[in-house]
């Protein structure tokens, strides 16, 4: 007499993947790395050009305020200048953002990957260290929370260009009162300090954006 297994209370067992999916799994663990190496690739080279293009502006601003002694040709150099490269640091920051977040995505899939491995093969467990898809991120430096925005690429290239709209504000307002001393380091804080809060927040927001349309993404 031939008993159920059902009958019986035993679970049937979990068929084995086909050597197929076994390939298909580690192709796609590959490429998300080669995407990583990509996006962090694209976002050092672009905050380097954009420092790069900072450091030789200030150089070539400095060296007209020797030349010109601080005059008329340093005041128009310099309310030409500043907003360019706030403008060239307000693209940056918008694509190293974009790379932060795409860099992300990639980090969790991979850990989602690792999760599944050690599903079907547990004995992993033993050689290599299991962690939840959160810490794992948090290892790889891609904690949550306010503070970690400026440590970010994108955080780094914001108090960059906050500083720059600061300057280029106290330029222009040294030049409408009279080369005074105070208002224009008044207007150039002011300016600084919001334009910092404004490109955190922003920052913040697309984060946030980010991770809710992904919760919201099918499995």
């Amino acid at each position: 007499m031939e008993v159920n297994s059902e009958d019986a209370g035993l679970a049937a067992p979990t068929p084995a993947l086909p050597a197929a999916a076994l390939s298909m799994i580690t192709t796609e663990h590959f490429a998300l790395q080669g995407a990583r190496s990509a996006t962090i690739s694209e976002t050092t080279g672009r905050a380097g050009m954009f420092l790069s293009a900072v450091s030789g502006g200030l150089v070539a601003l400095g060296l007209i305020a020797t030349a010109s002694r601080v005059g008329s040709a340093f005041y128009a150099f310099g309310l030409v200048l500043l907003p360019a490269l706030a403008l060239i640091g307000l693209m940056t920051f918008e694509r190293v953002l974009q790379s932060g977040i795409e860099d992300h995505g990639y980090a969790r899939r991979i850990s989602r990957l690792r999760s599944f491995y050690f599903e079907e093969v547990p004995q992993l467990v033993e050689w290599l260290p299991r962690v939840p898809v959160q810490e794992h991120l948090s290892v790889r430096g891609l904690s949550e929370g306010r503070l970690q925005g400026f440590l970010t690429t994108a955080g780094m290239v914001a108090v960059v260009t906050a500083m720059l709209l600061g300057g280029f504000a106290g330029l222009l307002c040294s030049v409408l009162f009279n080369h005074s001393l105070a208002p224009a380091l008044a207007a150039g804080v002011v300016v600084a300090a919001a334009a910092l809060a404004g490109l955190t927040e922003y920052q913040r927001a697309e984060w946030i954006r980010a991770d809710a349309a992904e919760a919201e993404a099918p499995s």
